[in-house]
């Protein structure tokens, strides 16, 4: 048993990591290598140099380890996109599996080349690096993964004749096929705001692919969706959906690139800046964190347009520029608001006004006097519980609501 990864071979013009290793699969199996499992391997999504998705592949298969490392090259070097200045591919095959640290520091933070190239020679594993060989870096992460939670994604692919060229895949059908499936299926649609999620724009090989929790869900929802006729489907074991990138943090104490959930409470009213964005600011007592939920979100935004200060609450996004770009976010006590206002005339009806620093209220009407405000109990339209971005804003690790929350979550001491 061995693993190969590969990672860095498409490029924002086209091409898909994923489909490589679609293709890799059928090859080896025409060699007699027998594939057990492809795995997908989202990696931090705050990398810089990431193309689009920040995803790596990993093939796990019996056989040849040689003659598999041979077609993994072939494959490379005949579908990556060479010619695009930012890729920069890199292969890697072992028997041999290194711990699952440098994948963790490759999913929650940045690992060097330099890092990966004194791994593989430390456990003697094949690689080959084309171009700078960044590649190599999210390769050597998807041969040292480990899930501790997984899902699963059904990715079909086009023919070649079509790609970049419209996609016809029927929309009603794939409604439909969300209908029938969710919660064990997700991702598909955002029903709220009507678009279809599962369907690419860019002119890469995938047609749409569907995610779940497990290979029979997949199968259900695809027998629904109406499409062109794809070139080839490869179901794929991945750590999206899985908060895998998300760490406890505490404000003030955050590194620039990564993901945390923080706790803390509301500061100030929420502002509305230019674009539709909006900003939060928590703190601590100790510090101060503002967090955006910007306009790709959406409905999630007038989530956090009705947090007050005093609302305590969790939040989790990645941590880019000073700020947190929210993903979820958790109200964890949201009390009615105490308004105070001046008190209602008995003889007029009509509301006093103020007699003067320290001298009560009076009516302008009657002359009538009181002594303290009036104070109204106004009720609250957010509840305490977790809120998250919609489907068309959610990042691929980020979990879904209707998975539950990472139990770790729900032990995170209150804020």
């Amino acid at each position: 048993m061995f693993r190969i990864g590969i990672d860095d071979t498409d490029s924002p013009a086209g091409m898909c990591t994923t489909y490589l290793a679609a293709v890799l699969s059928r090859r080896l199996k025409r060699a007699g290598i027998r594939v057990v499992e492809a795995r997908l391997v989202r990696l931090n999504p705050n990398v810089p140099e990431k193309t689009r998705g920040n995803a790596a592949i990993c093939l796990v298969a019996e056989g040849s380890l040689r003659v598999a490392f041979h077609l993994a090259c072939e494959t490379v070097g005949e579908l990556a996109e060479m010619s695009h200045e930012g890729t920069h591919p890199g292969v890697v095959a072992c028997e041999r599996i290194p711990p699952p640290d440098f994948y963790l520091r490759a999913v929650r933070g940045f690992c060097t080349l330099d890092e990966a190239r004194a791994l593989l020679s430390e456990w003697g594993a094949l690689s080959r690096g084309y171009k700078s060989g960044r590649g190599l870096i999210g390769a050597t992460a998807a041969v040292c993964s480990q899930f501790d939670d997984s899902t699963c994604e059904l990715l079909a692919y086009r023919r070649r004749a079509r790609f970049g060229t419209p996609r016809s895949v029927d929309r009603e059908s794939l409604f439909a096929a969300d209908s029938l499936t969710f919660p064990h299926t997700w991702d598909t649609v955002d029903r709220e705001n009507d678009i279809v999620v599962c369907v690419p724009h860019t002119p890469d090989p995938v047609l749409f692919g569907i995610r779940g929790e497990r290979p029979g869900w997949l199968a259900l929802a695809r027998e629904k969706v109406i499409s062109e006729d794809p070139a080839c489907e490869q179901i794929f074991v991945t750590n999206q959906g899985t908060d895998a990138h998300i760490v406890p943090g505490t404000i003030g104490c955050l590194e620039e690139g990564h993901s945390y959930i923080v706790g803390g409470t509301v500061l100030s009213l929420p502002r509305t800046a230019r674009g539709g964005h909006v900003c939060l600011t928590l703190g601590n007592g100790t510090g101060t964190l503002p967090c955006m939920a910007y306009e790709p979100t959406r409905g999630f935004r007038d989530i956090v347009r009705s947090l007050r200060p005093g609302d305590r609450v969790r939040a989790a996004g990645s941590y880019k520029r000073g700020s947190l770009n929210l993903e979820k976010i958790e109200v964890v006590s949201a009390p009615p608001l105490r308004l105070v206002q001046p008190p209602i005339c008995e003889r007029c009806g009509k509301r006093m006004t103020s007699a003067g620093r320290g001298k009560g209220y009076k009516c302008r009407r009657c002359g009538g006097r009181k002594d303290a405000p009036e104070e109204v109990i106004q009720p609250r339209t957010v509840s305490p519980g977790w809120y998250e971005v919609p489907p068309s804003a959610r990042r691929h690790l980020a979990r879904p609501l209707c998975r539950g929350v990472r139990e770790d979550f729900l032990r995170l001491p209150p804020p």
